[in-house]
């Protein structure tokens, strides 16, 4: 025979205010967990969605990024001979590309912050067709112009449409902003890669990397099996959106295990908590407790009676926890990619995913913080506590 669940409903009513502080400090402790994971989770779409089933990148082999890769140009004319190659107008769809980082002050605390500048061939925008001009017009081959991503563009100084910026040692216009839906690329600056090595006296026929548009996603293993058996190359190719991914988890793993450690620590404290008001509830309910048992409802049941409770509060406390951190979602933020060493720009993404881990998050600290004193409760002797009616 089970205790009606309204027994536990009128006792949490009863003694709201011991219950409201454990359903704070759950909320508080839930609200962390989804914030910190949340943070991870759009860092890593941010970059995933950076990148094409139908594109590959190609590396020099060993290459962990673009900064360390290196690729001259008979690499570069051979990728675009190879099959699987997607053609436009009798021409490749292959940019081969230039990365630098330069600093740029920031528009919220005016501090210098690494920007990942990219030279790009004329036909990128034939590649990544994620990416569209919304503002000005494309730069021109040659010319020191820019076309920057449009979090670029919202969060730097001077990276505004029609404004000349300096850095590596050139004068640069800017000609356009691009948007590239919420993909790394917003955080970039483009420019021509031949212009861009000019600037930086740099050889003007080596790159960092090779994007390769195939004719469809199915030929990408045609393609790499081609390139990385050729004895002239020596080169690692990768589907663009696994390179992307590949690129997110260090700082992934990173703010997951530092989330972890800060919700350990409040778990402690939400546990207590817990533990507390229903350590409070037994001492206060002694003789309710007898009088259930004597009416013969058993030991097990008062257990399942007090955990139920337990998991009441845990879950208005999920919930509540959840709730709060709703209007975190789609706020943007940077970060430091320890990849490229630059700062990306990427925003909170709450999924129904995550809500869900938080709920249960929050029902594993009130099973937690209500099995002791259930157990407890059904433990206490029953002749005593009737003899003090």
């Amino acid at each position: 025979m089970s205790i009606p669940i309204i027994y536990n409903l009128r006792n949490i009513r009863a003694r709201w205010t011991s219950a409201i502080v454990a359903i704070l400090g759950i909320a508080g402790t839930v609200g962390v967990f989804v914030a910190m994971l949340s943070l991870a989770r759009g860092f890593r779409a941010t970059l995933v969605s950076s990148g094409a089933e139908d594109n590959a990148i190609v590396l020099r082999a060993g290459a962990t990024s673009e900064i360390t890769s290196s690729l001259d140009l008979d690499t570069v004319k051979i990728l675009q001979d190879a099959p699987g190659v997607a053609q436009a107008c009798d021409h490749p769809l292959v940019t081969p590309e230039v990365v630098v980082v330069a600093t740029f002050p920031l528009r919220s605390t005016g501090t210098d912050a690494n920007v990942q500048v990219r030279g790009v061939s004329p036909n990128v925008l034939e590649i990544r067709k994620n990416v569209k001009i919304s503002q000005g017009r494309m730069f021109q081959v040659g010319l020191p112009e820019l076309i920057v991503g449009k979090n670029a563009s919202l969060s730097y100084t001077g990276l505004t449409l029609g404004n000349t910026v300096n850095f590596g040692g050139g004068h640069w216009l800017v000609v356009g902003v691009f948007d590239a839906k919420g993909t790394a690329f917003d955080s970039e600056v483009w420019c021509d890669t031949r212009t861009l090595d000019d600037v930086y006296k740099q050889p003007s026929n080596i790159f960092q990397s090779a994007t390769v548009h195939l004719a469809s996603a199915a030929d990408f293993q045609q393609f790499r099996s081609s390139v990385t058996s050729d004895p002239r190359l020596n080169v690692a190719v990768s589907r663009e959106i696994d390179y992307y991914a590949q690129q997110s988890q260090v700082l992934t793993i990173l703010i997951t295990i530092l989330g972890g450690i800060v919700a350990a620590i409040m778990t402690i404290g939400a546990v207590f908590g817990a533990l507390n008001t229903m350590y409070s509830a037994i001492a206060e309910r002694g003789r309710e407790i007898a009088t259930i048992r004597a009416l013969g409802f058993g030991g097990p049941s008062v257990v399942i009676s007090f955990l139920l409770e337990a998991l009441l509060i845990a879950f208005v406390g999920g919930v509540v926890g959840c709730i709060a951190v709703l209007p975190i979602n789609g706020l943007t933020t940077g970060a430091m990619n320890w990849q490229t060493f630059s700062r990306l720009t990427f925003a909170f993404k709450i999924t129904p995913g995550l809500l869900a881990m938080g709920i249960l998050f929050a029902l594993a600290m009130g099973a937690l913080g209500g099995m002791l004193p259930a157990i407890r409760a059904a433990r206490r002797p029953i002749a005593p506590a009737l003899r003090s009616l």
